[in-house]
């Protein structure tokens, strides 16, 4: 039975450029293609050559794995693999991981996947992490619901209200800008929890601090109160599924007290 409903990449495509919030006259002028051109495809008027799909993909900042949905939506076969991190080829990955794990001790680091799942993380880690029960840390532990999960960290935040709206917004950010069910649902999942005791989630009442560089994240620990912020790289130009998907969470002291408690605690 026939439909009037256009092919499925054609839908695809014109949903990553809403969501870029970009015309077709925009899209058509970064692609190197025509504004017609552009409008048969996402109309299913014209069939996008596979090169086409690529570079409209590319100049969207669609990520890989969408990617390869939009080549297989229009009949192609995917263009990047998916490898497995414990496999044979990722040695000099993983290698590569360890070393930034090692080289950030005393400073806390994690590796991060594209949900926020810890893959692995060096030794200085236990200083947040031995703040939280272990139904929180085991395997696939997640790094939004390490900090906003009552029981976790947030139990611990001393700016709890404003690490929870920094957190959220940066969530939120990814869901609109991939439009992952995933990420949705684990956006859904964490926005709801409750505050812990004595403390709110009204994140319209958070002072932003002007002088401030960073939003910090301000937790109690037996070490003594500690303020931290971080950083996230990621792998440049990857060309695999799986390593456009990692990233390095670290983690640094926000002022001099909280350097020399993670140095005299030679986790």
């Amino acid at each position: 039975m026939q439909t009037d409903e256009p092919p499925r990449v054609g839908l695809l495509l014109r949903e990553w450029r809403q969501r870029r919030n970009l015309s077709q006259l925009d899209l058509a002028l970064k692609a190197g293609t025509s504004t017609r051109h552009l409008s048969c495809v996402e109309t299913g008027r014209a069939r996008p050559s596979r090169e086409m799909v690529l570079r409209l993909a590319e100049h969207l900042d669609v990520p890989l794995r969408d990617r390869n949905g939009l080549l297989l939506a229009a009949g192609y076969a995917p263009a990047y693999g998916e490898t497995p991190l414990d496999s044979d080829r990722m040695a000099m990955v993983r290698s590569a991981l360890t070393t930034m794990l090692a080289g950030h001790n005393p400073y806390p680091a994690a590796v991060i996947d594209r949900i926020w799942n810890v893959v692995d993380c060096n030794l200085a880690m236990s200083v947040l992490l031995d703040l939280v029960p272990t139904h929180l840390t085991k395997p696939g532990a997640n790094v939004m619901r390490l900090i906003l999960h009552p029981d976790g960290l947030a139990s611990h935040c001393l700016n709890f209200a404003e690490v929870r709206a920094h957190a959220l917004s940066r969530l939120l950010h990814q869901v609109n800008a991939t439009g992952h069910r995933d990420l949705r649902d684990l956006y859904e999942e964490v926005a709801g929890y409750p505050a812990p005791p004595g403390m709110t989630c009204e994140t319209n009442r958070v002072d932003v601090d002007p002088m401030g560089i960073a939003v910090p994240l301000r937790v109690r620990t037996p070490y003594g109160d500690m303020s931290l912020f971080s950083v996230i790289a990621t792998f440049g130009a990857p060309a695999d599924v799986t390593l456009s998907e990692l990233a390095v969470e670290a983690f640094y002291p926000m002022d001099e007290p909280t350097e020399a408690l993670l140095r005299r605690s030679r986790v």
